[in-house]
């Protein structure tokens, strides 16, 4: 059976919280004008993400077949990595949208080596491998067993599934393997744990994984709006996020754009 999935974006947690107050408002004394601009805020909250789905080009039938089999499983189960637990979920699927754009910049970068650094059951991996050439490749870093076993066989249903080698292990020691290896990359796709995404960062910078003219995407750079939010109690995530997104910000060696695009999506470029 399938479990709905919980509102982990900005824009979800918002149209929620709308949704809420929607209901509030029916039984409380406000006036009607009110009612009704609550009722059209929480519309307008509540219907962007289907309207962004409606309007963009669909996901293939692989893709939409593992999206399914994310959405089935039952995550509830704890899954160690040798040294610490870590909670699996059904909301850590990038999903269409952001699959979508995903395989848009690998088509305008012309990318044809790819790092993505987290890959949980893999529709961003297959996403982008979906847009490679077909002599392109993709590397993806999962740390757990399970869950890159899980993807691999939904790669296995896709013509584009032999472009992904799976490393399994902790990413910053598959990242300075693949460094050690002078391994580059065009493209970079981050989506990992948020507390090392200053280790990945750097270790990008610092090393010759991205070519010239490649770009580091990462993932989830709203983070549930907290790194916005000061007057919230943000969790280790949103603090390890907002201290990302101020030193990307200061770094004179980057340009970059954060994208409200689901959780947030950040585009890097070495200057």
């Amino acid at each position: 059976m399938t479990n709905p999935a919980r509102p982990v974006t900005p824009l979800g947690i918002l149209a929620a919280k709308l949704e809420h107050i929607v209901q509030q408002a029916q039984s409380t004394s406000l006036s009607a004008p009110l009612k009704q601009a609550i009722e059209e805020a929480y519309h307008l909250a509540s219907g962007l993400d289907p309207y962004l789905d409606r309007c963009t080009t669909p996901e293939s039938a692989a893709l939409a077949a593992l999206a399914q089999k994310t959405q089935q499983e039952d995550w509830s189960r704890r899954f160690s990595d040798g040294e610490t637990v870590r909670q699996l979920e059904q909301e850590m699927l990038s999903g269409h949208l952001e699959g979508q754009v995903l395989k848009m910049l690998i088509h305008m970068t012309k990318a044809k080596h790819v790092l993505e650094v987290g890959m949980f059951t893999g529709y961003s991996a297959l996403a982008m491998a979906e847009a490679l050439p077909e002599d392109g490749t993709l590397i993806a870093c999962e740390v757990d067993p399970y869950v890159a076993a899980f993807a691999q066989q939904c790669f296995q249903s896709s013509p584009h599934g032999n472009k992904i080698k799976v490393a399994i292990g902790p990413a910053l020691e598959t990242m300075q393997q693949l460094a050690d290896a002078r391994e580059t990359f065009d493209l970079v796709f981050v989506d990992a744990d948020k507390k090392e995404y200053v280790d990945y960062f750097k270790l990008l910078l610092d090393s010759s994984l991205l070519t010239p003219n490649g770009f580091i995407v990462v993932d989830n750079t709203l983070f549930q709006g907290q790194p916005y939010l000061s007057n919230t109690h943000r969790t280790a995530n949103g603090e390890a996020i907002a201290h990302f997104n101020q030193l990307v910000t200061a770094d004179p060696r980057v340009e970059q754009v954060l994208l409200p695009v689901r959780d947030g999506v950040t585009i890097i470029r070495r200057i």
